[in-house]
């Protein structure tokens, strides 16, 4: 019997979907470059053509290795289009470790930006697959080893094969390896598709947007952003690096709407000299994922006419799984209160399950905001688990008891409190939390308080070995520029806030060290302090 009510979902139906509705509507802006969105869909459907006269295969993994551009908006378009499997690479990976994701995820392609075709050469020639090279402007890449993706794009015909199961894979994911080899993370067409919308709603984006990509679109497929501004006819502005003079320019002449970054890119652009010129005329919508972004910085970005919104997640979580949901009852509320309320990390997104923080036994925590659990969560937008690691994904799954009997959901490793409103609120991470004479120091808490001090642009505080209490924290501390301050008048400032134990010990000032994705490595700081252990104050 025929069916009318059910076809497979997949994140290319929005591209099919606005080159129709909005075919002369600008979709991409690329430098010089511009392309609408009858333009973008056949570009991209030309890409999946051009990859199957390559030889591949349904179900064969295409990589890439781009920055923010429009090759690497087509890529995930055009790969699903093909039948294959998308494997977005991070760009600042060393040759010893690309080489190693593209054996694990046996790529058979690799599309890289001209700007990394000298690293993208050795790998492919490494590993022995076909390499692709874009050049942003559109011309020739005549001297780079590889095909051409734009004689590629001009001699192909268009392609879009259908999908034939919505729980089929649809990209890999690699996770950081900051405790061992990088993880690939499957995602399926139906939760790519699922965040996509979700992330369009709560963003509300719509096809007067404008989304400047400050996020990685390598990381957790963008958020799943490069489908979503799709679905809201809304317009990608591309951008291929972190810049804050540059983005300062798109934020004011190209009208942007929208962006997403890590609370450190947030910093970058609110104490960049350019803010000193004032709020922007239009309201600019920020999601933020990471460390909790401080009261402080929301502040500061709401004086610029930027409204953020904190959402979380992770790698196996297609990007934001939770979102700080704002209620208009708390629009009166005084601003350190509502600061506070930004803070927090927030409820499932409209396509999750509820997020649960659990006990080791599995358990509910009570919504006290004050017990301490792990963050769980399942539903559409949680992986299909890890590829070819059946171990890894064990370890990360933690059987539900009473109502969630015989249900799994994911562990997150991420330690928080559920408030009575509902609202789950990150303390730390499990391997972040700082044990000292017995009593447990979130160091999310010690950070808020030391990047309320107006000399701080950034801080991260870290356990070091002490001889009589275990561990004591180390603040880790980045000032701002001209800026000066004492270890003692930043300790005075955390003990007027917090418990005298809490107040760090040890005081390191100078850049923290990041990922590729603006979050703090933590794993650093912690061997700095293992060599710097022996404190006895």
């Amino acid at each position: 019997m025929a069916s009318f009510t059910f076809s497979p979902l997949t994140p290319t139906a929005f591209l099919t979907r606005s080159a129709a509705v909005f075919a002369d509507r600008v979709a991409v802006v690329d430098g010089e470059r511009r392309f609408t969105y009858a333009e973008f869909a056949d570009r991209a459907q030309r890409l999946a053509g051009a990859l199957v006269g390559l030889g591949v295969q349904p179900g064969d993994r295409v990589a890439a290795l781009c920055a923010n551009s429009s090759a690497m908006l087509e890529l995930h378009n055009g790969v699903p289009w093909a039948g294959a499997v998308l494997v977005p690479l991070n760009s600042r990976l060393s040759g010893e470790e690309l080489e190693y994701i593209l054996g694990h995820a046996g790529a058979s392609v690799l599309v890289a930006d001209a700007a990394f075709a000298d690293v993208a050469a050795k790998v492919a020639a490494s590993v022995g697959i076909r390499l692709v090279v874009a050049n942003g402007s559109g011309d020739s890449t005549d001297g780079n080893s590889g095909d051409d993706y734009e004689q590629l794009l001009d001699g192909a015909s268009p392609l879009a094969r259908d999908c034939p199961d919505e729980t089929g894979l649809l990209a890999l994911n690699y996770t950081s390896g900051t405790t061992g080899r990088p993880k690939g993370v499957m995602y399926h067409h139906r939760g790519a598709y699922l965040q996509a919308l979700a992330m369009a709603l709560h963003s509300g984006m719509g096809p007067g947007s404008h989304y400047l990509w400050t996020l990685p679109m390598f990381h957790c497929d963008g958020w799943c952003y490069p489908w979503a501004v799709t679905a809201a006819g809304a317009t990608h502005v591309c951008l291929p690096k972190v810049d804050p003079t540059v983005i300062w320019g798109l934020l004011r002449d190209e009208g942007i709407t929208h962006y997403s970054a890590a609370p450190t890119v947030l910093n970058m652009i609110a104490s960049a000299k350019e803010a000193e010129s004032g709020p922007l005329p239009q309201k600019v919508q920020v999601q933020t994922g990471g460390a909790p972004p401080t009261p402080t910085l929301l502040s500061r970005m709401s004086d610029l006419n930027m409204n953020v919104t904190h959402l979380y997640g992770l790698t196996e979580t297609y990007g934001p799984a939770m979102i700080n949901q704002w209620r208009p009852e708390w629009d009166d509320l005084p601003g350190d209160q509502q600061a506070d309320l930004k803070s927090r990390q927030g409820v499932g997104n409209v396509v999750a399950d509820r997020a649960r923080v659990v006990a080791d036994d599995g358990s509910d925590v009570p919504a006290d905001g004050q017990t301490i659990g792990e963050i769980s969560l399942r539903g559409n937008d949680v992986m299909l688990g890890y590829y070819e690691d059946q171990a890894a994904t064990d370890a990360a799954t933690v059987t539900g008891t009473g109502e969630q009997a015989g249900l799994g959901w994911f562990r997150t490793g991420d330690l928080g409190v559920v408030h009575p409103d509902g609202y789950v609120e990150i303390r730390d991470r499990s391997k972040d939390i700082i044990i000292s004479g017995g009593e447990n120091i979130s160091s999310v808490e010690v950070e808020r308080a030391l990047d309320a001090h107006p000399s701080v642009l950034e801080s991260a505080v870290v356990a070091e070995p002490h001889e009589k209490w275990g561990e004591v924290p180390v603040a880790h501390v980045t000032l701002r520029e001209g800026a000066e301050v004492t270890d003692e008048e930043l300790a005075a400032h955390v003990r007027e806030r917090l418990a005298p134990f809490k107040v760090p010990k040890v005081f390191h000032y100078g850049e923290l060290p990041k990922t590729s994705t603006g979050k703090v490595q933590k794993k650093e700081l912690r061997a700095r302090a293992q060599q710097g252990s022996g404190s006895s104050s």
